[in-house]
């Protein structure tokens, strides 16, 4: 038999060497906490049991503060009286409203009575409101009594004018609009036509029914779909993502790993709404999950309250969008408030430059930044690591999660060198269980090996970092040239005059496309176009 040729030999080494030295953009680690088998309404009788008398909840603006133990009471009392209103497990019960005690009990009973939570932005009229009910087929509507100036059962009516014909308490609907739609359910004291009061729902409960709630829990299995949230609609109208009890109870063990929830007196800030992930999956579950309290200061984020919440309730934690953080800073120097207790500020949504995040740790006295980068369908799924240092905090968007796979691909499909901008694609235990009813949107975005394709431009680091360059769709093509907004904005962002900057590509027919960049500049600055120009230009 021939034997190769040494110059052969050492070509084809020589390849060998460069296929190692040339990384694949993947990473996976498995950590030191294991995947737990728990579901929602199990966690609650483990919280009950373990934290009984510690403080799960807190309303400031209400004035309610509630024990794990009273939680898991007053959950499993709304539980047995939405059976009792003819509900079964895997039926969708809707929550409507700004973040409250109610809504905080509401999430605790979908859970314990087996229902699926679908999770309203308290911001819609009532279009919204119905595709919502609609699309899903929600058998239940719990809604508050207002929403910032509007009337939430005012805006129910114009969808369901039915109600208008019904008796003054609560009845089983009939509606031609929203078929599926049973029971209203409202959070308050007063009556109104056609709805129950969410206080007699509760006080309905039949000690028969609680046991029924009991015993349900020993049927629900992790991988049933637990809520419902819709997705930010980029590429059309918002999709319902059905999330399961073991993607939301992981994600939140995990993420409280990463955040050190385990300080003492640890306490959660909560300022985003509890229908998006930030604000359940980092509120309330993350919550329950590791025994803190989440402290809400009103039912719309308010600069001042928060901060004199903070200041009262002494938060050790919180999550916010950086244009949240600003506003924090802002009025913290202007009404001279000074916060002494925050150890981790989270934050993700939107870039934050180094500028932003030394205001931050000054101002609120922040000991530890924590970047995070996630989707409604998966959670969150990369987040800081304690270690990090400030430029790891700004300029990347954190360590990838435990047991979660990520690679970066080109648009075959194929990896790409470490280092290299591609399309993130995910794998693990966050992804949503699909699309509500709608196979064909779900197999767009989990492919058939259970990767995730979440259209976003990224670069995966060696060290497990990763940077979000832009999203695909939004690429600017210029005379042949693929600019990502994101390079813009964030040059833009570093200049001490501006504020917040957005970039995106107009049409141009000598060159395709044309950059175009909207400046939002600071109080008081008066950067010119000369300026601008001048800034470019150095």
């Amino acid at each position: 038999m021939e034997q190769p040729s040494q110059s052969r030999m050492s070509g084809i080494t020589a390849k060998i060497r460069e296929c190692d030295m040339e990384k694949l953009s993947y990473w996976y680690q498995c950590g030191s906490k294991p995947l737990s088998p728990l579901t929602l309404g199990r966690m609650i009788d483990i919280a009950g049991a373990r934290w009984g008398d510690k403080e799960a909840f807190v309303s400031l603006y209400q004035g309610h503060r509630i024990t794990f133990r009273e939680a898991r009471d007053e959950a499993d009392r709304l539980a047995a009286g939405l059976l009792q209103l003819g509900l079964s497990p895997g039926d969708r019960l809707a929550i409507w409203g700004p973040n409250s005690s109610e809504w905080f009990i509401s999430r605790f009973a979908s859970g314990r009575a087996g229902l699926i939570a679908v999770q309203i932005d308290p911001a819609y009229q009532g279009p919204q409101l119905l595709s919502s009910l609609n699309k899903v087929g929600v058998k239940a509507l719990i809604c508050s009594e207002f929403y910032k100036t509007n009337s939430c059962y005012q805006i129910v009516r114009t969808v369901i004018p039915e109600l208008d014909k019904c008796p003054e308490s609560g009845i089983e609907l009939k509606s031609s609009k929203a078929p599926a739609l049973k029971a209203l359910i409202l959070m308050s004291e007063k009556q109104y036509r056609g709805a129950y009061k969410f206080s007699d729902v509760m006080a309905s409960a039949r000690q028969e029914t609680m046991k029924i709630i009991q015993e349900i829990q020993t049927r629900i299995q992790p991988d049933d779909g637990c809520c419902i949230q819709f997705s930010s609609g980029t590429t059309g109208p918002p999709k319902a993502a059905l999330l399961s009890h073991h993607n939301l109870i992981n994600s939140a063990l995990q993420i409280g790993t990463r955040l050190e929830l385990d300080i003492k007196g640890a306490k959660m800030a909560v300022t985003a709404q509890f229908c998006h992930t930030s604000g359940s999956v980092l509120g309330i579950i993350l919550g329950l999950c590791h025994g803190i309290p989440c402290v809400i200061f009103a039912p719309v984020f308010d600069a001042r309250k928060t901060l004199e919440g903070v200041i009262q309730e002494r938060c050790t934690h919180i999550f916010a969008i950086p244009s949240v953080y600003l506003d924090m800073v802002s009025t913290s120097k202007d009404l001279g408030f000074k916060v002494t207790t925050l150890q981790v500020a989270t934050y993700g949504a939107a870039p934050c430059s180094q500028q932003l995040a030394r205001r931050i740790k000054e101002t609120l006295n922040v000991r530890r930044l924590v970047p995070g980068y996630g989707l409604t369908e998966i959670s969150i799924v990369f987040l800081s690591k304690p270690e990090d240092t400030l430029e790891q905090m700004t300029t990347t968007v954190g360590f990838a999660q435990d047991h979660i796979e990520a690679k970066v691909v080109d648009k075959d499909g194929l990896m790409v060198p470490m280092g290299t901008p591609g399309e993130l694609w995910i794998r693990g235990y966050s992804v949503m269980l699909g699309y509500w009813d709608d196979e064909e949107e779900t197999r767009q975005f989990i492919g058939p090996a259970g990767w995730v394709r979440t259209g976003d431009q990224f670069v995966l680091l060696e060290d497990g970092y990763g940077k979000i360059v832009g999203r695909i769709k939004e690429m600017i093509i210029r005379a042949g040239d693929k600019i990502f907004p994101k390079d813009i904005e964030d040059f833009f962002t570093e200049h001490p005059d501006v504020l917040e900057a957005q970039a995106f590509g107009v049409p141009d027919t000598k060159i395709g496309e044309e950059i175009c960049v909207f400046l939002k500049l600071r109080d008081g600055a008066t950067l010119t176009e000369e300026g601008v120009r001048n800034y470019c230009k150095d």
